[in-house]
């Protein structure tokens, strides 16, 4: 593995490999052809979508797509009456076949097909032609904001709260400016602008003039003014009211400040009284955590996926999580021996290996004091990635059977994967006793608690951001886990099947949680049940597939049609378009398209930044709002078979290794059988 790619980027490679035939989500591991926009931010996003250069319609060759860190400057069109930057678009107009990730206005981008084989096919739109919120577009007489400095950018969004510009579109232009301004505009500068303009004292008796454009003027009171302050502030402590109650007094400290200006304003402003205790009760929210609180907190440790199992605590419904929860974890030495540590989230790599050198020097097992030490993320193929001590958050950037290792640099090419990570015991599954609709209501309900917790703003922090983010999106790399861990279960539990009779039992059951997770709307699970059975270690057993009932192959091949990449997936996107919230889509390919729009374009030209990116953007997250839009309900019984299969569908055990996978499938169908 190279130094410094986490196994999660490495999922993200294998997840799709078993469609190198050519269906599925065939080349999210292939390396990038072109463009280094990934290359020195997040490892994983050249991962998650290798579609730098894109294919042109009309030549039918592939041609480069502008990335951001290119010296040419971009082109720019100008959206329909607005002179707004705007991403690269198409000449043909909108396509049907838009779905998940769409935007809104005439400016439409193209993401091309992911397989090779589909290189010289026309790619669908991404986005949603006319269809924008409060008539915030693109090309329609969209958000009308042209290129500027970010605190340009923050006054014009400032003059469109009060009312004074944009009209029916400055709902929208507050929406976007909120969910992507940590792109451009850091949350400090932020918060420094709105106090500025908030204690800026009106000139001429009163009245505030500010000139826009070199064209027009816009005339605002100062009350008009200090309530707009008042209303983007209150919209921005709303938005990330949850991750900023993880900084403590450093998110507290601005609603502190503008309350008390807010305070000295009372007398001059009467008006302002509501807002005043509105402010006040934000500073309560986001106050440090009394005494008892943090006592409270202490006990409860938070489990993850794999790295320390605790049943009772799985059963539990999840929840989000933040950096400041503690967790349990096992970290493992040379000779697999391990020390359990109980550590926050988010903490550096340095904390967690002075918590183990602690452990170690206590150790009965340890008759050497341990020297320096480094942590390294060591997979069940043998694959090894060293951790810098600055690195924050490893736990949810492990792979599904990745551990971590504590060792000196000497040691490093001695470490090797944990023993039941190399070997495997053919048996019997536990699903054969349990059914295919109990099954699938497990992965509906844990999918959605997992999609649930996910802050609409991990997805932007993710993309676009990566490890220099102001937050980590903690639960999107859980629900990406997630998805790795459904497509290896599908594989393993057909590959540790000995009996041909009951390995087509389970092939039947897995298409029927397959079609049942479809049913309830649930396409991750749906999409990773399928590419699970799509795993060449899987679809390469001809006597299993053969002696599957015609019905249930022709349902497959359905299901497989679905996840073909041709024309950038849209048999997926026409699905997601006939949908109706509550629905769970297909995570990486969200991830896909927000990447897409990130290296398609520049978001800054100089100063400027390229508001109109910004605005498809935030199209993309109100699209995964909507999904939400609406809570997912279904019945589940409480009685101990019940318990059972919540349990198992929580903690799968499953084989990650893919060589491991292909040999048990050697063993059960030789090759020249």
């Amino acid at each position: 593995m190279p130094a410094g790619m986490k196994p999660l980027e490495k999922f993200l490679k294998k997840q799709t490999t078993a469609l190198t035939r050519a269906g599925g989500f065939g080349g999210v591991g292939d390396k990038a052809s072109g463009g280094t926009g990934a290359s020195r931010r997040r490892a994983s996003l050249s991962r998650v979508v290798p579609f730098f250069r894109e294919t042109s319609p009309e030549s039918g060759h592939a041609r480069e797509v502008f990335s951001p860190d290119s010296e040419d400057p971009p082109s720019w069109p100008a959206a329909a009456g607005t002179g707004l930057a705007s991403v690269p678009c198409s000449a043909n107009g909108p396509s049907s076949g838009s779905g998940p990730g769409s935007g809104s206005g005439g400016g439409d981008v193209r993401s091309p097909s992911l397989s090779s084989d589909e290189q010289s096919s026309e790619a669908s739109l991404i986005t949603e032609g006319g269809s924008g919120g409060g008539g915030g577009g693109g090309g329609g007489g969209g958000t009308p904001l042209h290129p500027d400095t970010p605190d340009n950018l923050t006054l014009a969004v400032l003059d469109g709260v009060a009312g004074k510009r944009f009209g029916h579109c400055a709902e929208t232009l507050l929406d976007d400016f909120m969910l992507t301004h940590p792109i451009f505009l850091t949350a400090d500068r932020l918060q420094q602008v709105l106090l500025q303009q908030f204690t800026l004292e009106a000139e001429g008796g009163g009245r505030e003039r500010e000139r826009r454009d070199g064209d027009s003027e816009a005339w605002m009171s100062g009350a008009e003014r200090k309530q707009a302050v008042l209303n983007m502030a209150f919209r921005y402590l709303d938005t990330y009211r949850e991750l900023l109650q993880e900084e403590g007094e450093r998110s507290n400290s601005f609603p502190k400040e503008l309350y008390t200006c807010a305070v000295k304003e009372l007398t001059r402003y009467p008006d302002l009284v509501d807002d005043v205790v509105k402010l006040q009760r934000w500073t309560e929210i986001l106050h440090c955590p009394s005494e008892e609180e943090k006592e409270s907190k202490k006990k409860q440790v938070r489990p993850l996926f794999r790295h320390f199992r605790r049943i009772d605590a799985c059963l539990q419904p999840r929840e989000a999580f933040r950096g400041s929860d503690e967790i349990f974890c096992r970290v493992y030495t040379p000779d697999h021996s391990y020390v359990t540590i109980r550590s926050r989230l988010s903490c550096r790599v340095g904390e967690i290996l002075a918590l183990v050198k602690e452990k170690l020097q206590y150790s009965e097992d340890q008759p050497v004091l341990p020297g320096n030490l480094i942590l390294v993320a060591v997979t069940s193929a043998g694959e090894k990635a060293v951790f810098r001590p600055s690195d924050e958050a490893v736990f949810t950037t492990l792979g599904v059977n990745t551990h971590l290792f504590a060792c000196e640099p000497s040691e490093l090419d001695s470490l090797l994967p944990l023993p039941e990570e190399i070997h495997w015991t053919p048996g019997d599954s536990k699903l054969h006793d349990m059914s295919a609709e109990e099954v699938a209501n497990q992965l509906v309900v844990f999918d959605w608690e997992l999609f649930s917790c996910v802050h609409e703003v991990e997805f932007i922090c993710y993309v676009f951001h990566g490890e220099q983010s102001r937050w980590r999106p903690l639960n999107l790399e859980l629900v990406l886990q997630r998805c790795s861990e459904v497509q290896h279960w599908v594989a393993t539990e057909i590959l540790q099947c000995q009996s041909l009779p009951k390995r087509i039992q389970l092939l039947r059951k897995f298409i029927k949680i397959a079609a049942l997770c479809k049913q309830q709307q649930d396409l991750l699970s749906f999409l990773a049940v399928v590419l699970g059975l799509d795993n060449p270690a899987v679809s390469r057993l001809r006597l299993t597939w053969e002696g599957l009932p015609g019905k249930f192959r022709k349902q497959f091949q359905q299901f497989e049609s679905v996840a073909d990449p041709s024309r950038n997936h849209k048999s997926y996107r026409d699905l997601m378009t006939s949908l109706r919230p509550p629905l769970i889509p297909f995570t990486p390919l969200l991830l896909k398209d927000l990447t897409f729009l990130h290296e398609s374009c520049k978001t800054f030209h100089g100063e400027l930044v390229n508001f109109e990116k910004m605005h498809k953007v935030a199209e993309m997250v109100r699209t995964i709002r909507r999904y939400r839009s609406s809570q997912l309900a279904i019945d589940t019984e409480t009685s101990p078979s019940h318990l059972q299969t919540k349990a198992y569908v929580r903690q799968l055990q499953v084989i990650d290794n893919q060589n491991l996978l292909f040999d048990m499938s050697c063993k059960l169908e030789p090759k020249d059988t």
